[in-house]
């Protein structure tokens, strides 16, 4: 049987044209599946009975499972979810003012190992289908309130750009008006760095949001928070960005975690600014969330302020994160760390 979310509505049509029925029963069936939130053939009344059943006897829509979901006093939630293998997924609903961010997981597990990142402490397991990525985002969507999701981040678990075809199939669909009809510049795509990627990424014709995960201004310090800056040193990075900026005509986005005595003083934040003049780009700071294995602290927040205004000074734009989940560890990997193990 196949996964009916892996195919578009143009590849639905042609299924059922193969199975002998009319072309626009698939956009019926995408209707169910992304505007009702319907999991289940059998639900489907304005689609005739022999035709529920031959749908349910070629497809399934359904393959993940809610293990467990917890609810932040702020109103962020977590969701654990299980594949229909051993393995475990996190998505995060964050809600804000006249906005509902999903928090999409891509992998699971991760092989890039940055030591403040708890993701990868379990190692990598598998890269998700493109049809446990549309159900993942399924999840959140009919677990938000109202049902209603207006924003996607993948910055779960794993590294997108390491799933390149699964999550660029799983977006365009996310992204179609016979779908969840989720604009491209509300979609942001995280990386660690995977230069091809980011190169393969800029010549979509699409204006996603590109977040890349940086947390240092020189290779010493990043190659020791982050082993895959020794494949793609900064200098070769930033090239890659200022490519994708001048391509897309869109801001890349640099998240930077502030750990204190790593990366977080006065020089830290002269050398990024330095680094970053010029090119199209925002910084989001963000201030470390002790995990475990990973011995270090947040700055105080004096340091926090003055490498803020350090950079604002630079003319870089700039912002502070605020975090949101803390009291449910909405931070990736820390939910199903109590279901897999070491």
């Amino acid at each position: 049987m196949r996964d009916i979310k892996e195919l578009s509505i143009k590849e639905l049509e042609t299924a059922f044209t193969a199975l002998g029925q009319e072309r626009f029963h698939a956009r019926q069936v995408f209707s169910w599946i992304y505007k009702k939130g319907v999991m289940d053939f059998s639900a489907m009344s304005n689609l005739s009975a022999d035709l529920r059943r031959a749908l349910a006897k070629e497809f399934f829509i359904h393959s993940l499972f809610l293990t467990e979901k917890l609810n932040s006093a702020d109103g962020t939630q977590k969701l654990l979810l299980k594949l229909k293998d051993v393995n475990f997924i996190e998505g995060v609903i964050i809600p804000a003012e006249n906005r509902v961010t999903g928090c999409v997981s891509t992998q699971a597990g991760c092989k890039y190992a940055c030591g403040f990142c708890v993701s990868g402490r379990l190692g990598f397991k598998r890269n998700l289908t493109t049809g446990e990525i549309i159900e993942e985002v399924l999840f959140l969507k009919n677990n938000s309130a109202d049902t209603k999701l207006t924003h996607l981040v993948f910055m779960g678990t794993g590294e997108p750009l390491d799933n390149y075809d699964n999550l660029l199939k799983a977006i365009r669909i996310i992204n179609s008006s016979d779908g969840l009809n989720i604009g491209a510049r509300r979609i942001t795509i995280s990386t660690c760095g995977i230069i091809p990627g980011i190169e393969r990424l800029a010549q979509e014709g699409i204006q996603f949001e590109l977040s890349v995960s940086l947390h240092a201004a020189d290779d010493k310090t990043r190659s020791l928070l982050m082993p895959v800056n020794k494949i793609y040193p900064l200098k070769e990075l930033l090239a890659a960005c200022r490519g994708y900026a001048a391509k897309t005509n869109r801001q890349v986005t640099f998240e930077y975690i502030l750990i204190k005595g790593v990366n977080s003083d006065l020089q830290n934040a002269k050398r990024l600014g330095k680094l970053l003049l010029g090119l199209n780009c925002k910084v989001n700071l963000i201030v470390y969330n002790p995990a475990a294995d990973f011995k270090a602290e947040p700055p105080g927040k004096p340091e926090i302020l003055m490498f803020k205004d350090s950079l604002f000074k630079s003319g870089i734009n700039v912002t502070l994160r605020k975090s949101r989940g803390l009291d449910i560890a909405a931070a990736c990997g820390q939910l199903k760390l109590k279901y897999e193990k070491i």
